[in-house]
């Protein structure tokens, strides 16, 4: 299946500064993707470039199987997006606000107004001023003017940014309900490393500009299996305790001293007291619960951002 979004070699360079170094990425029909990074790490500016809002120094966007340009306006009629923080008249109400964007885009159904409130929780407020929003509010707003048209796909640069924790989780909820039940296609990007791992089946990091890798959120429960991490005195005496009186052999020997158990977990208790019976004195027993939080760190080698 064709991609809708399809990166290739894409660089942006301002003066000596690289922003974005040579990615290459794909989005397909259905999938929420989750562009992952830490601030500054190249998500808005290779967002600006897909959306021809940038040109790029080198390489490629094309969406619905068309490059992208400034003028690629039959890909873009199928597009919605937030760029940052969505503007709006303040002194206007919502409904106010929708009607302008929507005769910009030369739609003429009035319609589609009281749909896309609708459709983010606005409705029973259309005829406020969006000045009394709340942040929380003033987003979803943004978020329906990016629907107002009714995309196939929507673009999302941070659009929990800033918002408390309740305000994030009506979000999230919202665009997995616009996945499943408008079957919309959804590029989100975060620095928040929880929220990405609620929302996306399938998430890209990019860190200083490249693309470390992309991999759907199964892919990633594989790569991050959950362990019992023991701290041993002596490990290939442990290993040997291991295999020949608990029949315990999904482990491995991480480093001097240090044990992964892969089975048998919910017995931690039993493999603690076996070892220490047959001389090995145990430091640490630790059950490890791995995360995206923790696959991050490893591929970027630094902080979560969080």
């Amino acid at each position: 299946m064709e991609p809708i979004l399809k990166t290739n070699n894409l660089t942006k360079v301002y003066d000596q500064h690289v922003a974005v170094n040579r990615i290459n990425m794909s989005i397909h029909k259905g999938e929420i993707y989750g562009f992952l990074g830490q601030n500054g790490a190249g998500k808005t500016t290779a967002i600006r470039m897909m959306l021809g809002l940038v040109k790029p120094t080198s390489g490629e966007v094309e969406m619905f199987g068309e490059r992208v340009t400034k003028n690629s306006f039959r890909a873009f009629e199928r597009v919605g997006a937030i760029i940052e923080t969505p503007g709006s008249y303040k002194n206007l109400t919502a409904y106010e606000n929708l009607d302008i964007h929507r005769r910009l885009m030369g739609m003429s159904a009035k319609s589609s107004i009281e749909e896309a409130l609708e459709l983010v929780g606005l409705l029973d407020v259309r005829n406020r001023k969006v000045g009394k929003f709340s942040l929380g509010m003033k987003q979803r707003l943004g978020l329906a003017r990016a629907l107002l048209h009714q995309p196939d796909f929507l673009i999302l640069d941070e659009p929990t940014n800033g918002l408390d924790p309740q305000g994030i989780k009506d979000i999230r909820y919202l665009l997995l309900d616009l996945a499943k039940r408008r079957d919309i296609t959804i590029l989100v990007s975060s620095h928040i490393l929880s929220e990405i791992e609620q929302l996306a089946t399938r998430i890209g990091i990019i860190h200083q500009g490249q693309l470390l890798e992309e991999l759907d959120m199964e892919q990633l429960r594989q790569k991050n299996r959950h362990f019992l991490e023991v701290t041993v005195s002596n490990d290939q005496q442990a290993a040997f305790i291991l295999q020949e009186h608990l029949g315990i052999a999904d482990f491995i020997i991480t480093e001097l001293g240090k044990i992964r158990i892969y089975e048998r977990m919910d017995e931690a208790m039993l493999i603690n007291r076996t070892l220490v019976e047959h001389g090995v004195d145990i430091a640490e027993l630790l059950l490890n619960k791995g995360n995206l939080e923790e696959y991050f760190l490893q591929l970027t080698g630094g902080n979560a951002g969080v």
